[in-house]
């Protein structure tokens, strides 16, 4: 406390400080839209040294399981949010109980109800059933027993994925037959899974809306999304491969889906458009999303802006894209040389990639993440190209790849 601060002066504090759980590059971003409207911001992680900790006015160092930790978190914000879905839900469902004395608790969004759906994909499937949204034909595997129901062929070939935990292409098997599901379910270790039916896909999309308290609904443009590995790669902005109708019934998809959900605060729908031009759903994730991260230079309001404004009550205005974008995600791949594995032999070291001649490209922002270790596969930052045509942003973004050994697309 401030030399002759009081009571008031403290309530005052606590009512423009917002928190998040969770410190990495989601967090960082969300901090520092936070803190150019004037508001306070508290991070609650256990690592010492995360993204979003040293960009925040307060880290509180502790365990996302630990209740002190919470009611801390709780006295010094008015509202909390978290920066990704596998945070404890008891967590915020505690934090929305938590009155420090004479205060009321503070507001958290997304609910702990909406983030546990997003942490199961049987439940996450269940949601979009329940919201009208198309998505795969899926059916639980939790037990052997699974493995010999009827109608379990009419979902193969298909993609065996565990029920929680997955993300960036983990936690999921392709499997042909019976024989492979059954030996993909014991290499994941028999947990919960979900078996999904494999389908023809032309290309990925994704919709990120922020919904209010009151119901409010505005949403970013449709993005096209390239995936390599499991892993965001590419997301363009306009969508080049998606028609006007699809746009609109995704979009129209997202805001009922977060409506049924009750949602408050940003939410982010994937969606694979098939060959014969179907739109199904196959993720969402209840906050802030990676292929949205191009909306900070691209847009008047960032998704990272409608974040705090949902969590805080704030008017909640439809973004307007001024530039055309595209967005190529850095991994730490890209620190070391190709025939050199991280950690080979001794004085191997990590080298910094050749930013001047990325950043001597016309609309190239750099955004680095403030991690230490560049690890293959990690995402270390991005680069957002904007251009006054999508044509000229896309030959700008492919000189970059070019420059950074990024492959083609």
């Amino acid at each position: 406390m401030t030399r002759g601060a009081g009571p008031v002066d403290e309530a005052q504090r606590r009512a423009r400080t917002l928190g998040v759980l969770g410190g990495g590059q989601l967090g960082r971003m969300w901090v520092h839209a936070a803190q150019a409207a004037g508001w306070r911001t508290v991070v609650l992680e256990p690592d010492a040294s995360s993204p979003a900790g040293a960009a925040a006015d307060e880290h509180i160092v502790a365990a996302y399981d630990d209740p002190s930790a919470w009611a801390e978190l709780a006295a010094r914000c008015c509202a909390v949010t978290t920066e990704f879905e596998n945070v404890p839900a008891d967590a915020l469902e505690a934090m929305a109980t938590l009155a420090p004395a004479g205060s009321a608790a503070p507001a958290v969004a997304p609910a702990a109800a909406a983030v546990r759906t997003c942490q199961h994909r049987a439940r996450e499937k269940a949601a979009f059933v329940a919201a009208g949204v198309p998505c795969a034909p899926h059916r639980r595997i939790e037990s052997e027993h699974d493995l010999h129901a009827d109608g379990l062929a009419e979902l193969l070939p298909g993609i065996l994925k565990t029920a929680t935990l997955g993300y960036d292409g983990k936690g999921q098997r392709r499997v042909e037959d019976a024989a492979d599901v059954a030996r993909a379910f014991a290499a994941l270790g028999g947990v919960p899974c979900l078996l999904e039916k494999r389908l023809p896909l032309a290309l990925e999309m994704s919709v990120i809306v922020a919904r209010g308290r009151d119901g409010a609904c505005v949403h970013l443009p449709v993005q096209q999304n390239l995936h390599r590995d499991g892993i965001l790669a590419v997301t363009q902005v306009p969508a080049p491969g998606v028609p006007p109708a699809t746009a609109e019934a995704a979009l129209a998809h997202a805001r009922r889906l977060a409506a049924v959900l009750g949602y408050v605060g940003v939410l982010c729908v994937e969606f694979f458009v098939l060959t014969d031009g179907t739109l199904v759903a196959n993720e969402m994730a209840p906050r802030p999303h990676n292929s949205g991260h191009w909306s900070l230079d691209g847009c008047d309001i960032s998704q990272f802006e409608l974040q705090w404004r949902a969590m805080a009550g704030m008017p909640l205005v439809p973004p307007r894209q001024h530039s055309p974008a595209v967005m190529l995600n850095l991994l730490g791949d890209l620190w070391w040389p190709p025939d050199i594995a991280p950690g080979a032999a001794p004085g191997d070291a990590a080298r910094e990639p050749d930013w001047a001649s990325v950043l001597a490209l016309p609309g190239a922002r750099l955004h680095l993440y403030g991690k230490r270790e560049p690890r293959r596969g990690r995402k270390m930052g991005h680069l957002t190209i904007t251009a006054a045509t999508p044509e000229a942003a896309q030959d700008v973004a492919r000189a970059a790849a070019d420059r950074l050994g990024l492959p083609a697309w």
